[in-house]
């Protein structure tokens, strides 16, 4: 009998070349998965070489010899892939999500991050869902059966595209349930393998519908963390929604709190004071990742060879705003590059259940086909999920409690409509959908929504379909 071939595991947007490295630590640290024929393709050649050299510095440190080629050629990457693990981000950076930013900001409207709803959310999906199905069409002739495990965020948004345009079967990853579970665990004083949670909703608008260790209801104790004033200076929103709604978010403080019209509103910098809410903080998190890469780039090169405190220091003067915590964490980042171990990302863990049989459980974002009850059906959904060799198959959970499916309705309004406009090249549903987002409408008024609408969209016009870019402005067509 012939010997089964050496499962191949591609990576696009390999030149992510931190995340790709952890996600390839976990991936070739299973035995089972050792021998893989790991496929590395991004179009920026530079990174692309570094992830390649890092990859291979990987197995070396872990003794393995699996092939590993990295390519700019994306058929060539896809074709035959059982499994491709999907971490792009278009526009990068600069220019995208700068425009994201300063747009909206000259009509007043402050952001904390933009990446999953709000005006910044709605606009990286625009430019991303494209991108994705081109891709899947590529997938759909070069590995129709691949397991397509995205992780590029808007999650709901360009997940629920995919699964709605194409047949390849996508699942969403993220971090936010299991990181939140490990964070909450850290604030109750509690070992986090002790922990036992069920969570549902929408990505970064989940909750932990149980959160137990031993049998025992742990939210009593998570009530008395803020009645006794030890919440984390940092996770202040988060405790307030327990508070308000009873259960607790899976997504940080400063997500969360452009998620909902409550806690950034113009001329109310005492809630941003109240609930320490970072304006600007995912281009402050760029900033600090740029000054940060001269470091990182010469660690991933020569392990061992830079200076954490250095780079403290070099973060330090450059004044970049940002929380503090993102200078203390790219320090520790810094610092992480220097061993491998073991990532929370669900990635590896999925390929090798498959590939044994041996099942485990994930949290997955998939189209909701009867798992919420009331959430609408179609929409993308983060649930429970059972992996093994028949693949990821999400749980049923049945009803939320009606609070919290009405506040993730909220915010299911504009990934839907944001999601038709792509699929359809409609421009008016781009206005719909930023006329609906709770924050952009608790903030400007129907014209200036509109006016801030067609100034993104000319901005971004170049990472955008000729449709959403020509047409006429909602209201003005005959």
């Amino acid at each position: 009998m012939a010997s089964k071939r050496p499962v191949k595991i591609t990576l696009i947007g390999a030149g992510s070349t931190v995340f790709a490295r952890n996600l390839l630590g976990d991936i070739l640290a299973y035995p089972e998965l050792a021998d893989a024929e790991i496929a590395l393709y991004d179009i920026d050649e530079k990174r692309l070489g570094l992830s390649e050299l890092v990859a291979h510095r990987v197995a070396s440190h872990l003794g393995i010899s699996p092939r590993i080629v990295a390519t700019t050629d994306r058929a060539w990457a896809l074709d035959g892939a059982d499994y491709a693990l999907n971490m792009i981000q278009v526009g990068g950076y600069k220019p995208s999500t700068v425009i994201d930013f300063d747009i909206p900001k000259r009509y007043g409207l402050e952001q904390t991050i933009g990446d999953t709803l709000g005006i910044g959310g709605i606009m990286r999906g625009l430019r991303t869902i494209p991108v994705m199905l081109d891709m899947l069409s590529d997938m759909e002739r070069l590995c129709p059966d691949v397991v397509h495990l995205n992780y590029v965020n808007p999650m709901a948004i360009v997940c629920w595209a995919m699964n709605r345009a194409s047949s390849i079967r996508t699942v969403g990853l993220c971090h936010s349930v299991q990181g939140t579970a490990a964070e909450l665990a850290e604030d109750l004083g509690v070992p986090f393998d002790e922990i036992h949670y069920t969570c549902a909703g929408i990505n970064h608008m989940a909750f932990y519908l149980k959160f137990e260790r031993n049998g025992q209801d742990l939210y009593p104790e998570l009530r008395r963390v803020r009645k006794e004033g030890r919440v984390p200076d940092w996770n202040r929103v988060r405790y307030e929604m327990l508070n308000r709604l009873g259960y607790f978010p899976t997504e940080s403080s400063e997500h969360f709190s452009e998620y909902v019209p409550w806690f950034i509103k113009r001329g109310r910098e005492e809630l941003l004071e109240k609930y320490n809410i970072p304006l600007d903080e995912y281009p402050g998190r760029c900033q600090v990742y740029e000054a940060s890469w001269e470091f990182i780039d010469k660690e991933l090169r020569n392990p061992g060879s830079q200076d954490p405190e250095a780079l403290r220091a070099a973060l330090l003067s450059s004044g970049i705003k940002v929380m503090d915590k993102r200078h203390d964490g790219a320090v520790r980042h810094l610092e992480g590059l220097r061993t491998i171990r073991r990532s929370v990302e669900y990635g590896a863990t999925i390929i090798r259940a498959i590939e044994t049989g041996e099942p485990k459980v994930i949290y997955g974002n998939v189209p909701n086909t009867g798992l919420i009850d009331n959430l609408p059906q179609g929409c993308c959904v983060e649930v429970p999920c059972l992996v093994d060799a028949n693949g990821v198959q999400p749980t049923r959970i049945g009803a939320l409690p009606p609070q919290l499916a009405a506040l993730m309705r909220t915010n299911i309004g504009v990934q839907e409509l944001t999601v038709e406009a792509a699929l359809t090249g409609r421009r008016e549903h781009v206005y719909h959908a930023a006329m609906l987002d709770p924050h952009t409408a608790a903030e400007l008024d129907i014209e200036q929504i509109v006016s801030l609408v067609d100034d993104l969209l000319e901005a971004h016009r170049d990472r955008l379909p000729e449709s959403l870019t020509r047409a006429e402005r909602i209201g003005l067509a005959a």
